[in-house]
């Protein structure tokens, strides 16, 4: 089935009208920790030193300050700066890219010097990170996250693995299976209850970031793959909320209607819809679902006591099937890091960094070990 894929622009248009419906009345929580397969051995870990989380040396953000700075070298130089007034935050990862593309020349020395200068910053936080107890032994880093998409990014992500040989980090990096824009909804399907992967084709899923929001209708595809590496987004709708600039409020009505959407299309298609949402979300994500920090670059307060996303969804969602929804919320990066659980069988301890807004990482504990070839159960 060919997957259909919507890019809203800045003025959604309004939702038609439809009936009342009787919403969904199923308790929403944090997804479990402790999978069949796999244990969640930390997530959003935050190292700080005198400067500050170390983290931030390795976001998106920080690579276009760097690329500001050595953009300010070259106009102290007296030299014309190629990227003109703008700002690096709002260049496009096209103008950017294309300066690498026309090398040599001043923009792609730019460019690169920035690429050097990140790629040492991501490799510190790795050995950093490589201290702390829940990434002991990690021996696999998949990176993630809107970053690696860029040429720039995928050459910051190699010169970075160049580095972690060189310095003889017991670790590799490997990049993200998926489009970035699928991982972050794939990997809800080994959060999902195991009877809703038994018995119904596919589930609804929300990525919510700092810049873009994704829903997709996740199947499963058992009948291609019982360990579910076959998985696939059969229906997608991102939004960059960021240019819009909605309120707290806003967003969360903007993300109902796109699951509305979603299961309009799952009907159209005669899709077995399971009656489950799964949230990723940035930040720490409490027992009860609610989001302890690291949410600060969505609109409004997400960690107020008195907000509950979960809940505020699944009031605003009809039955699916004629049966209430059950909505799971999880940290970003630990989804992400889960659409790529089947092809991280050969290694005990593995990891994941997400590289977007900001940057997303979790760890994970394989129960057992399937050695490359071997049948996997």
């Amino acid at each position: 089935m060919p997957k259909t894929t919507t890019d809203r622009d800045a003025n959604p248009s309004p939702r038609r009208h439809k009936t009342a419906h009787v919403p969904s009345v199923v308790g929403a929580h944090h997804g479990m920790l402790d999978l069949a397969s796999v244990r969640i051995a930390g997530y959003n870990l935050e190292v700080k030193d005198d400067d500050g989380f170390i983290g931030d040396r390795a976001s998106q953000g920080a690579f276009r300050d760097l690329l500001d700075d050595w953009r300010k070298r070259c106009r102290d130089r007296g030299d014309a700066d190629p990227f003109g007034k703008l700002p690096s935050r709002k260049l496009s990862k096209k103008r950017i890219d294309k300066a690498l593309e026309d090398a040599p020349n001043v923009g792609s020395d730019l460019v690169n010097g920035a690429i050097e200068e990140f790629a040492i910053g991501l490799t510190q936080v790795i050995q950093r990170f490589m201290r702390q107890k829940s990434w002991k032994g990690v021996q696999r880093i998949v990176v993630g996250g809107g970053f690696p998409e860029s040429d720039a990014g995928e050459r910051a992500i190699l010169e970075a693995a160049a580095l972690c040989h060189v310095q003889e980090l017991p670790v590799q990096l490997a990049r993200l299976r998926h489009e970035v824009d699928d991982g972050g909804l794939i990997g809800w399907v080994h959060l999902a209850p195991a009877h809703f992967v038994e018995h119904d084709d596919a589930l609804l899923a929300l990525d919510i970031g700092g810049t873009n929001v994704r829903c997709g209708v996740v199947r499963f595809r058992r009948d291609k793959a019982e360990d579910l590496s076959r998985a696939d987004v059969v229906w997608r709708e991102k939004w960059r909320h960021a240019d819009d600039k909605p309120s707290r409020a806003g967003l969360v009505e903007q993300l109902a209607r796109m699951l509305e959407e979603a299961i309009d299309f799952a009907h159209s298609k005669k899709i077995k819809l399971a009656p489950f949402v799964g949230i990723a979300c940035p930040g720490l994500i409490r027992e009860d679902g609610t989001i302890a920090r690291g949410a600060q670059n969505l609109p409004g307060d997400w960690a107020a006591d008195t907000f509950h996303l979960p809940t505020r969804l699944r009031e605003r969602l009809p039955l699916i099937r004629h049966q209430p929804t059950q909505v799971l919320v999880h940290n970003d990066a630990v989804v992400q890091g889960l659409s790529e659980l089947p092809f991280m069988r050969d290694v005990k301890r593995w990891a994941v960094l997400t590289i977007g807004t900001g940057l997303g990482n979790a760890s994970y504990v394989n129960a057992r070990v399937v050695k490359a070839g071997a049948k996997k159960r």
